[in-house]
């Protein structure tokens, strides 16, 4: 087999189902805001925190990096105007040290990256009262373990005199962690690593399926009994027949007769890749008609039933994620000196992470009703953002004001007890005054 050939065919073969993998959790992760102290409502100052650093899409890449990595990091500072900062850092940018006492503690934490505008590679050093920058000229950023390398290092001072060492304001390292997966290793477990030697499986079978497409798939010919010319010139066999749908192959001679060979059967090699399919799509509690993309004639209860793993997983990282965010909501309120970085019961609001109708929810919504569940619950039941329920009852309110006041707002029970007016035996049922056509006074007494 030609090797160009062959790196073609493992080129075609690669179908990344790795990525879909991690997909599928990551497109269910989707904060909505922040809850402190007993408050059934989301935080407006968390919100507008939230919104200056852009972490609706920020917080994607947080959860992606996790996922995929293992572990990824926000770093809390303070901009030019004394607002928190939150930045997404990646696994490759940050080593953090914990405390061997206590492992949720971070004792250190280190930062490296690269300064574009001077070309030279910068770090910074956090522990929880003080920092440490440094300032090399080596284009690698990577942190290198030679001591030789390591001498290359020095401390970065600012033509203005700025010192390269200072106090740490916060009083703890800036750097959360957003580690995934925590119950497999300390240190993070990758969503996709358990399923590696599966997708090489699959690879494995589409490059046969492929070869067999190539050699085996199509039907080939044979002629017993036929003499076969030869070029004059060059001595080389001349075919004596065309392959083409529109030719038609005849001989002279009766002796000579025709065939061809069975094609290669594609099934089996179709039904391995399926088969690994499966297996990715249980260990990794994918949904199958994620992978697949199949879906005929399933009801919704198959199809909630498929997502159910999915769901739970999901949720198992809303728990784990849900800490790391109210971390670092805590630590941007450190930043402006606000009782609420001390606040040890607050609460990161979460999408639902099933997929449910909207006739499901209403349905579900006016059952709590009758359960007495409050509206703000019902309305976030029903996925609403808590910027939307804040608006809505707004709008709730202004209908109130501008709902039709009733024709006659005097009770029935009240009626006829002004000035002048006679008032009614409560023995006697109450009578009509209108005058009743084709009946006199004395029928109406009578009736």
């Amino acid at each position: 087999m030609d090797p160009h050939q062959a790196h073609e065919w493992m080129r075609d073969a690669r179908t990344n189902w790795t990525s879909l993998v991690i997909d599928s959790p990551a497109e269910r992760l989707g904060v909505e805001g922040f809850r402190f102290g007993e408050s059934s409502e989301a935080d407006d100052d968390a919100n507008a925190i939230w919104q200056e650093n852009g972490m609706d899409a920020e917080s994607d890449l947080v959860h992606y990096g996790a996922l995929s990595q293992r572990r990824s990091f926000v770093l809390v500072d303070e901009d030019d105007n004394g607002r928190p900062r939150m930045l997404h850092k990646t696994a490759r940018q940050v080593a953090i040290a914990r405390d061997p006492h206590d492992p949720r503690k971070i004792a250190a934490g280190l930062y490296l990256y690269r300064d574009d505008w001077t070309g030279s590679t910068r770090a910074t050093l956090w522990t929880p009262t003080e920092y440490h920058d440094f300032v090399t000229s080596n284009e690698e950023v990577v942190f290198p373990l030679r001591a030789a390398r390591l001498d290359s290092w020095d401390a970065w001072i600012l033509p203005d005199g700025t010192e390269s060492t200072g106090p740490n304001k916060l009083g703890v390292v800036p750097l959360v962690p957003f580690v995934n997966r925590r119950n497999r290793r300390l240190d993070g477990f990758a969503e996709h690593e358990d399923i590696l030697p599966i997708q090489n499986r699959i690879n494995l079978s589409l490059i046969n399926l492929i070869a067999a497409m190539k050699y085996g798939a199509f039907r080939q010919r044979w002629a017993a009994g036929l003499e076969i010319g030869e070029d004059p010139l060059t001595g080389a066999k001349i075919e004596p027949f065309t392959l083409d749908i529109k030719s038609l192959w005849t001989t002279d001679d009766p002796d000579v007769k025709f065939g061809e060979f069975s094609a290669t059967d594609l099934k089996p090699y179709v039904a391995a890749v399926e088969s690994a399919v499966q297996d990715l799509a249980a260990i990794s509690k994918t949904p199958p008609h994620y992978l697949i993309g199949q879906v005929v004639n399933v009801s919704g209860d198959a199809l909630k039933a498929a997502e159910t793993g999915l769901a739970s997983k999901v949720r198992s990282k809303q728990r784990e994620f849900g800490e790391s965010w109210e971390q670092v909501m805590r630590l941007a309120f450190r930043i402006l000196g606000d009782h609420r970085a001390d606040e040890t019961d607050a609460e990161t609001i979460w999408a639902d992470s099933e997929s449910r109708t909207v006739a499901e929810l209403a349905d579900a919504a006016v059952k709590k009703q009758a359960a007495g569940v409050p509206w703000r619950q019902r309305m976030e039941d029903m996925r609403y953002t808590p910027q939307q329920i804040a608006r809505m009852e707004v709008d709730r309110a202004a209908d109130a004001m501008n709902a039709t006041p009733p024709t006659n707002p005097i009770p029935p029970q009240l009626q006829g007890q002004g000035p002048g007016q006679p008032s009614q035996d409560p023995q006697q049922p109450p009578q009509d005054p209108r005058t009743v056509i084709g009946r006199g006074a004395n029928d109406a007494n009578a009736a």
